[in-house]
This record gives structure tokens, sequence and C-alpha cells, in this order.
């Protein structure tokens, strides 16, 4: 059997990172999707010119909105219309985020989708979060109901929706996640969460604050070899698992993986480059 194809890839910064890094210019190849995290202590200024210079720079900028820390109404309406009228953005990532309770008027990711705020402001592409693995004070059963709720409200709205799921370290385990879908009643397209290259160290730290428990254990079994701490970790112990199931099931949900490049930009790039995805 051949080998398998490499998959296509999109990546992940923060704010600060797109407004001030002289790396981006070239970094990733021309139309990636570049998502901006919200970190919930970015204003809306910030935003608009992390996603104004994505854009300007020839990528296809992706802005996060977590629901729960919105805020009202009014100001959740103002800064969708801003992020698209002068940051240029036609794709969101919608998730519920933050605290368990709301410090707005939102509660839930589909409370941001039915609002028709997206679609007011010409906005052609949602993703919304995928969880593979269960995370604090949110069960793998919720998770997948609110799943089917987002799934539900594309298919009687027509808009174009992905999932974007969580960052692992188990491949085959997400596999099974994606597969899974269909029979839950969802049928949607999915890019897998991957963990660029970066230490040990730091894995862990951004594990342990994303609460990703099945990652977290592997992680800490990992971090018993002696000398495993300071170690460089490839991604491709995850992704060639992944790789090899899309091959045989080309027709399934995975289209891609999305990565978060905990490791530095630059080398989350040149890896990707380097494999083929870009």
């Amino acid at each position: 059997m051949m080998a398998p194809a490499p998959l296509a890839a999109s990546i992940e910064v923060s704010p600060k990172q797109a407004i001030e890094s002289p790396d981006l210019p070239g970094l990733f190849p021309p139309a990636t999707r570049v998502y901006v995290t919200d970190l919930g202590s970015d204003g809306d200024e910030t935003l608009v010119r992390a996603v104004r210079r994505l854009a300007d720079l020839g990528y296809v900028a992706v802005p996060h909105l977590a629901a729960r820390r919105a805020g009202a109404r009014a100001a959740v309406q103002a800064r969708i219309g801003a992020l698209a009228e002068r940051g240029g953005a036609r794709e969101m990532l919608v998730i519920g985020g933050g605290p368990d309770r709301p410090a707005g008027d939102f509660a839930t990711a589909l409370d941001i989708l039915e609002t028709g705020f997206l679609d007011r402001f010409g906005y052609t592409d949602v993703a919304v979060a995928g969880h593979p693995e269960t995370s604090s004070g949110f069960s793998a059963d919720a998770a997948m109901r609110a799943l089917r709720a987002k799934a539900d409200f594309a298919a009687r709205t027509d808009v174009r929706m992905r999932i974007v799921t969580q960052f692992g370290f188990d491949g085959p385990a997400f596999v099974a996640w994606a597969q899974g879908l269909a029979a839950e009643g969802v049928d949607l397209p999915v890019h897998l969460g991957v963990a660029g290259p970066a230490k040990l160290t730091t894995l862990l730290k951004y594990a342990m604050a994303c609460g990703v428990g099945n990652s977290l254990s592997f992680l800490r079994k990992r971090a018993l070899s002696f000398g495993a701490l300071a170690t460089q970790q490839s991604p491709e112990d995850v992704v060639a698992p992944v790789e090899r199931h899309v091959q045989t099931h080309p027709d399934g949900p995975i289209r891609q993986i999305h990565v978060f490049a905990f490791g530095g930009l630059t080398g989350a790039a040149h890896w990707l480059r380097e494999r083929g995805s870009w």
C-alpha cells in the first residue's frame, strides 16, 4: 500500500502573535486558515487588528468567539460586525468557552448561532468545537448533545459548518470518535486538533490548562522516562494513524488537522512543510 497522503492543516495564533510577529509574512501558504484565539483579555480593537493583519497577509483569518465570555447581546453583535467589516473576517469559530457561569447573555455556542448575527454580517463558514476527550464539568454525553444541536442548526440553515477538535495525543481514539459521529446523527466535516512540535514540559502545561484528561495521563507516563521532559515531542505518532485511516476511509468525516503551535509558529510551520501538509 502506498504511503498515505499528508493531511492539509490549519494553525492557531494568539492575537499578539497575529499583530506583532515579524515571522508571519510568508510563513504559511496563501489562504491557510489561521485561527485567532479568544483569551478573554483582548478588546475588540485588538482582535480586529489581529484579523486584519492576517487577511492582509493573504491568510484566511478565523477568530474565536467564546459564548460565556462574550458579554451582552449588543456587544456580541458589535464584535461580530467589526471583525467582518473592518477585520475582513468571513469565518468564525464559535465555542462555549470561558467560565461555567456566563458573563453576559450567552451560555452556549448555539445561543450565538441562533442570533443570526453571523449571517447578517456575511460570514460564510462557521466552525464549532469538538471534544474527543471529556473535560472537567463537561461529560461526553453533554458534549455530544451539544454537537447534535449544532449539526441540526446547520441542517436547517444551510450554513457551512465544520468541527474543530481540542488537541490530543491518541490518534486512534480520535479517529474512533470521529467515525462514531454519524451514528450520533452528526454529519459534519472534522478537523482534528494536534499539538505541534514542542517539549514535553510545554505540552504538559497546556494539557493541564485545557483539562484533556486522557492526553494528560499519556503525557505523564512519557514524563517518567529518563530525560523525556527535555525532549522535543513529534506529532507524527498522533498524525500517522489518522492519515492511514483517511487513506482507507476517504469518505469519512476527517478532512484535515488543526495545529496548536505550543512549541512556536516557526517550528510548527517547518514541520508542516517538511511532512508535506503545506
